[in-house]
Formats: C-alpha cells, sequence, structure tokens
C-alpha cells in the first residue's frame, strides 16, 4: 500500500499544471453527477412516505435514470467529439444541476419521476466526455492508477450524499441547539450546487490535445492538404464494432454489480435492519471511503498485472463478503460488510475508465466508451426496483442481495476473462 501511495505520489508530480486541472474538474464532475444520483437513492424511504407508496415505486427513478443515461451519452459524446470536449462538459455540469434543483419541487411521483428522466440525460454524458478529456490529455504513464482514483469520483459522491443525509435530513445538534432538518426536498436544493464548478472549468480547463489534432487534421483534408494514409473513419468503426459490442455486454455486468449492491442498500438497512437515518448516512460515509481504496488498490494493480487480472481479482473476492455484507447481526457487522464490498466493487469498477478508453479509437473516444458504459446500465435499468420488489413480496432482503451478488461477480469474471488486454494503449493517434 506505502509503495501504490509513493506511485501515485510520483505520478501526480509528473504532470503539469493544465494536465492537473483537466483530472481534477473530471473528477469533480464525476463526483457531483454521483452526488446528485444517490441523494435520490438515499431519500427513497421519505419520498415513497410523502407521496404514500412503496419503496419499489420510488425506485422507478432510478430505473428511468438508467434508461435515458445512453440517449445522454450519445447525444453529449457526439457533440464532444464533433465540437470539443471542454466545452461540453461544461454543458453537461449544468444540465444535471439545473435538472436536480427541479426535483426539490416535483408536486408528485409522476412529475419527479419525468424530471429523474431527464436527469438521465444529462447524467448519461458526463462519464464519457470527462473519461476522454482526462485520458486524452495525461500520460499514458500511470493511466492504470489515475483511471482509478478518477472513477471514485462516484464513491466521492456517494460519500458527500451520505454525509449530507446524516447531517441535514433530520438535522443535528450545535451547541446545545438543534439544527431543524431539510428533508428530501432540501436535500436536492443542497444537490444542485454543482453548477459553479462549471466558473472552474471555465477558467482552468484547456481542450483535449487529441481532439484539437484531430479537428485540425478534418480541416486540412477538407482544404485538400496534409495526410489521407491509413484506415477511414467507416472502415475504423466497423472494425471496433465487436470490441464495442462486447464493451456493452462487460458494463452490463459491471452496472448490475455496482447497482446491485448500492440501490435497495440503504433502503434495506432503513426498512428491514431499522436504523437511523444517522446510522446509515454513517455507513454510507464508511463504505464510501471503502469503494475509493478500492479503486486506488486495484486501478494501481492494474499498471502491474494488466486490466483483465485486476477486475477478475476484485469480483471474485466479493463473493465471501456475501456474509457480513447481507446477513450482519449489527450495524458494526453490517458496516464492516459494507466496506468490504464496495472495497470491492470498485476496485473492479476502478479499471473501467482506463479499459474502456484504450480499446476505444480516437474519433469516437467521448461517444463510444460513455455509450457502451450507459447501454449497460439500461439493460440493468430495473435491477433497484426487481430487488426491491423480490424483497417486498418474500420479506428477506439478505437472501435478494446475496443471490444478486453470487450471480453478477461471476459473470462479470467470465466475461473480463474473455475480453483482450489494452494496457498502455496509445491514445495520440488521431
Amino acid at each position: 500500500m506505502i509503495d501504490q501511495f509513493r506511485s501515485v505520489a510520483y505520478n501526480f508530480k509528473r504532470l503539469t499544471g493544465p494536465q492537473r486541472h483537466t483530472f481534477l474538474a473530471a473528477f469533480l464532475g464525476w463526483t457531483m453527477d454521483s452526488l446528485d444520483f444517490f441523494i435520490l437513492i438515499f431519500c427513497i424511504p421519505a419520498i415513497a412516505k410523502e407521496f404514500h407508496t412503496q419503496p419499489s415505486a420510488v425506485l422507478g427513478a432510478v430505473f428511468l435514470t438508467q434508461a435515458f443515461r445512453p440517449v445522454g451519452a450519445l447525444l453529449f459524446g457526439m457533440l464532444a467529439d464533433r465540437y470539443g470536449r471542454r466545452q461540453v462538459l461544461m454543458a453537461n455540469i449544468l444540465s444535471f444541476s439545473v435538472i436536480e434543483l427541479a426535483c426539490a419541487f416535483a408536486p408528485s411521483l409522476t412529475v419527479l419521476l419525468a424530471l429523474r428522466a431527464l436527469f438521465g440525460l444529462a447524467m448519461g454524458g458526463e462519464w464519457g466526455v470527462g473519461a476522454a478529456l482526462v485520458f486524452e490529455t495525461l500520460p499514458k504513464e500511470g493511466r492504470g492508477t489515475f483511471s482509478g482514483i478518477l472513477q471514485e469520483g462516484y464513491a466521492m459522491g456517494s460519500i458527500l450524499a451520505s454525509g449530507a443525509f446524516a447531517l441535514f435530513f433530520n438535522g443535528f445538534a450545535l451547541a446545545g441547539m438543534h439544527v431543524p432538518g431539510i428533508g428530501w426536498r432540501g436535500m436536492f436544493i443542497l444537490g444542485s450546487m454543482p453548477a459553479l464548478l462549471v466558473f472552474y472549468v471555465q477558467a482552468r480547463v484547456a481542450e483535449s490535445p487529441v481532439w484539437l489534432a484531430g479537428a485540425q487534421n478534418r480541416l486540412e483534408r477538407a482544404a485538400g492538404v496534409g495526410r489521407r494514409d491509413g484506415i477511414g473513419t467507416s472502415a475504423l468503426l466497423k472494425k471496433f464494432l465487436p470490441t464495442f459490442l462486447f464493451l456493452i455486454l462487460l458494463m452490463t455486468a459491471f452496472m448490475s454489480f455496482s447497482h446491485g449492491t448500492q440501490d435497495v442498500y440503504p433502503t434495506f438497512l432503513t426498512m428491514a435492519v431499522k436504523l437511523k437515518p444517522s446510522t446509515v448516512g454513517l455507513i454510507g460515509v464508511l463504505y464510501g471511503v471503502g469503494s475509493i481504496l478500492g479503486g486506488f488498490v486495484f486501478g494501481t494493480l492494474s499498471e502491474r498485472w494488466g486490466r483483465k487480472r485486476a477486475i477478475v481479482t476484485a469480483a471474485l473476492l466479493s463473493i465471501p463478503v456475501i456474509p457480513l455484507w447481507a446477513y450482519g447481526h449489527s450495524a458494526w457487522t453490517l458496516g464492516a460488510g459494507a466496506v468490504l464490498m464496495q472495497f470491492m466493487v470498485q476496485g473492479a469498477w476502478g479499471v473501467v475508465p482506463a479499459y474502456l478508453t484504450e480499446l476505444s479509437p480516437a474519433p469516437v473516444r467521448a461517444t463510444a466508451p460513455g455509450l457502451a458504459y450507459q447501454l449497460g446500465g439500461l439493460v440493468t435499468s430495473w435491477n433497484g426496483k426487481a430487488q426491491a420488489l423480490a424483497a417486498e413480496r418474500w420479506g428477506n432482503y439478505p437472501a435478494v442481495l446475496a443471490i444478486t451478488v453470487i450471480v453478477v461477480a461471476l459473470a462479470l469474471a467470465g466475461l473480463a476473462l474473455m475480453g483482450r488486454e489494452a494496457k498502455g494503449q496509445d491514445m495520440t493517434v488521431v
């Protein structure tokens, strides 16, 4: 672990100022996107209570978010491939922040569901655009480490949502005074703050050098000058199609792995275990920290082992954690299980940004990885609702959670073994 921290410090020290700003902006963008998503996850029981329905009905909002994310990935990805990564990233961040604010004023569950579908459009675009901007800007050395840290912006968003839920949902005591809670609507207002990140991107982040070089080449070809050798775009995309279909299958397994262990877990702790919001929020913070460590450790290990071996190892190691995670008899054991589970889940996920961008050609690098990522989410979009319905019908959350992990972890490991290794792929080719 100490050697890994030294490796990270060395790699960051080698970055230029513009490269650091680019990485930080993409990390914060994914963090804020995740924060807005997880605010809904933690507020599901309260929303269900206000609208006089079951949690499974509110989890339909998660389905709609997942279902519309591929549309957003395609839309924002195509815009970013055509007009540049930086400007589209700014528009994307502003979009999901405004929609998050609108959710706070939803008068009915129907309106909230519609807004979460729109949120899915905006959320779907951020990951692919941000990842393309980062990995086209940073050097290939240490790419696995940067991938692990970047992906854990998702976990950082979960931590922030957990902490905000624990502190602000029901309020807290300060200097002998009780600070009133803000409820689920106030949580959504809090979640609109990422819009401020746009000012940082505008002031500090430069456009991708790979995209700029590609744009210059396109201008030269249009003017009848410059190089015309090499494979054409149409032929390149045709050659890439089998890989793209594989990435969709792989991301389906990845999405099932993360959402299958996260989306109904706070509801399980609240409804089945009867833990207080402050305890649920604290457990969320702890397993968020575990997620970040997992992404960092396995992302760094992927530089030594290769992407495939790191994914397979993390996926399989999640299975022995099930007894603590789903069947623990106290908040302490459940919390420990949650930390270990998300260490493995996000450990596997930490490899994803580098792996998908390494496998994608430059002309579609902002579109293809994000679209494959979000199409995987579309296939598994009913996961959370299905888990909640099964648990409500059978009255057995632990069994539903356990079965999900066993099936998905084995499927993910099997698919990863079928893929090709791409560590160190040159991304400067335009």
